[in-house]
Parts: structure tokens; sequence; C-alpha cells
């Protein structure tokens, strides 16, 4: 049985695959949607233990897909590096990526980095940074918005400013970058720079919520690529 550990991105919650995960388990497969959003501070290298810990659950059980949503491209990076045999193939969904020591204000442009801080600084007393509008995420219509006005929660400044640990263990575990369109940033790069190949899906970069059943097909088509290619 394929398993996909499914991991938000920054400011949502496990919430945010509710309209992926019946999707993948009509097709068979088993879902895990660890919650990223725990009280207190916490920066990015905490997050990848609280991966690390859903992916030992599920060890033994059949192959692994890592999907990381955005900042989780980051975070399931490092899990993966640190448990290299669990895992079959990664995913990226609109996820940044980069090498060793790569974090959000690395990949970021300046002005990114810049507001980042200004609006942490200024309504997060210079820990949090407090969530984005729904339309940060492409989202626009009424329903979907609401739902992510009521949901979003502040993020923890330390996600953004810490770099991965990588030992080099993850570049051998194949990956997919699905990036979609049109692009808030170059997330077909990073992709493409970390060795994945590259898919693109038409809709926001909280995709999930609005395109939620192609996005659950090209989950399933990746579980069936190991080692950079299609198993039959």
């Amino acid at each position: 049985m394929t398993a996909f550990v499914l991991v938000h991105g920054a400011w949502h919650g496990p919430w945010a695959w509710d309209r992926v995960v019946p999707l993948l388990r009509a097709a068979g497969a088993r879902t895990l949607t660890p919650d990223l959003g725990t009280p207190g501070d916490r920066g990015l290298h905490d997050d990848a233990r609280t991966v690390v810990a859903a992916i030992d659950t599920v060890q033994q059980e059949g192959d692994l897909v890592l999907v990381g949503h955005s900042y989780a491209g980051l975070v399931v990076r490092e899990a993966a590096d640190a448990r290299p045999d669990a895992v079959g193939h990664i995913v990226l969904v609109d996820g940044w990526a980069g090498p060793d020591g790569s974090g959000m204000f690395t990949l970021a442009p300046n002005t990114f980095v810049d507001a980042i801080r200004a609006v942490a600084e200024t309504f997060g007393h210079g820990q949090r940074i407090p969530a984005p509008p729904p339309e940060a995420f492409g989202i626009v219509d009424t329903d979907n918005s609401a739902l992510l006005a009521a949901r979003l929660l502040p993020q923890p400044l330390r996600t953004f400013t810490e770099g991965t640990r990588l030992t080099g263990a993850v570049d051998q575990i194949p990956g997919t970058a699905i990036h979609c369109r049109p692009g808030t940033y170059p997330f077909d790069r990073f992709g493409e720079a970390v060795g994945y190949r590259t898919r693109a899906l038409d809709g926001p970069h909280d995709v999930m919520l609005t395109r939620p059943e192609p996005l659950a097909r090209m989950l399933m088509e990746s579980a069936s690529f190991k080692n950079g290619k299609r198993r039959v």
C-alpha cells in the first residue's frame, strides 16, 4: 500500500489537505497529515523532526511518498535526508527547495525577506509572522477565502530564518516538483535545481483547495515512479 505523508505549508494546518485525502484513500492509499502548528516557538528543524516521527510510523508498510506544500518543501527534504531508506519519492507542491543551508530567507527575494521581518517586528513581537490575507495564496472566491481567514495561524519567524541541514542523502531520492500556474515564485526552477522532474498544474498557490482532483491524480502518478523511472 502506498502511504502519502502530506505536509502543510506555513500558516496552514493539516486541514489544508482535507479535500485531497479522501481522493487518495479512495484510490487505495494511506494518508498521514502531520501538524506543524504546535504552540510556542519552533523552527524548521523542529518541523522536520515532526515529519520524521510521522515517517517512522509507516516504515515497512509499503512505498512512502513525502509531499510538502510551499515552505514545507524545505521541511520534507530535511526529513527525507534523515530517513532516506524509508522515502520512495518526494513531491513538492509549489515548494521551496535548495541545497544544504537553504531556507526561506536564502531563497526568497530581498523584498519578501524585508517585508516578513518588518511585519514580524511590528505585529509579532519579533518572533511570529501574522498570517497574510487569503489573496496572498491566490484564493479570491468567497467560500475558500472565508475558510482561510478563519483557520490561518501566525507562523514562527524561526521557521523562515533557519536553513536546512542536509547530508546529501536526500539527493538520492527521486522527486517531482509540481508548480502552479500562473506562478508566484520560481518553484519550477527550485525543483529543477535539486534534480526533480517538473509538472505544471493550473491553479493558485493553494491548489489543494481549488483543484484537489487533478492534484490527487498527480500525486498518485508520482507514486508510480521510483529511481526516476515509472514502475510497471
